[in-house]
């Protein structure tokens, strides 16, 4: 079964004219397409994430207990995994860049100007 994941939107970009964004699932940080939710979208709102792309936008409260209850049924099990190859993700190297003093083409990290 495929399961739609919640995370909080930590930073918003462009890539190749897409709206793109970083997420972070309980301390997994992952690249996200976020044209679904485009239009509405800002720097710490929660999305509920399925295979890459952001499909809606919730609130707080309910992606706490959406993730809670997921961690419950032990379905959180693939943000475990992913955390472990994690350094070799877009959204990782993106961060070890700019911790190197590098700077990447991104629309904003703190909400402003949002693609």
């Amino acid at each position: 079964m495929c399961l739609g994941i919640p995370g909080k939107i930590v930073e918003l970009y462009g890539t190749e004219g897409l709206p793109m964004g970083v997420v972070d699932f309980g301390g997994v940080r992952r690249e996200v397409c976020l044209a679904y939710v485009a239009d509405e979208v800002e720097v710490g709102n929660y999305a509920i994430v399925h295979v890459g792309f952001a499909i809606s936008l919730v609130d707080e409260d309910e992606a706490l207990r959406t993730y809670e209850a997921l961690k419950e049924l032990d379905q959180l099990d693939e943000l475990e995994w992913m955390s472990e190859i994690g350094s070799g993700s877009p959204a990782a190297r993106r961060e070890a860049a700019r911790a190197e003093g590098g700077e990447e083409d991104r629309a904003a990290s703190d909400g402003a100007g949002a693609p």
